[in-house]
């Protein structure tokens, strides 16, 4: 079983920045870190939970969600089994509990279905 552990999450005020790591342990499916895609997930109060970014196993491929595109960058270092996800600009409405999951393949995606392995969260609040 993989395990996520999410950090880095905070208060900031609207315009600031900040980086999300998300660390991870174990094997799943019999893929370790480096082969698999990996993505990030919000979810606001009262709302569904939201794609935000996903990045393939070498880190060649990422997307994001239109609304943060040019903002956010998903990044991974394979030799330290983490991904991040470093916030610019950030606005009231990026406030969220941000989710890191793990897909069971080393392809992107935007559909939370086929992320089998998810972190805890950490809460990111963005003030006016």
């Amino acid at each position: 079983q993989v395990q996520l552990v999410e950090s880095g999450g905070g208060l900031v005020q609207a315009g600031g920045g900040l980086r999300l790591s998300c660390a991870a342990s174990g094997v799943a499916s019999g893929r370790t870190f480096s082969s698999r895609a990996m993505g990030w997930f919000r979810q606001a109060p009262g709302k569904e939970r939201e794609f935000v970014a996903s990045i393939s196993d070498t880190g060649i491929t990422t997307n994001y969600v239109e609304s943060v595109k040019g903002r956010f960058t998903i990044f991974r270092d394979n030799a330290k089994n983490t991904v991040y996800l470093q916030m610019n600009s950030l606005k009231v409405e990026d406030t969220a509990v941000y989710y890191c999951a793990g897909r069971f393949n080393s392809l992107t995606s935007s559909s939370a279905e086929g992320y089998d392995s998810w972190g805890q969260g950490t809460q990111v609040t963005v003030s006016s």
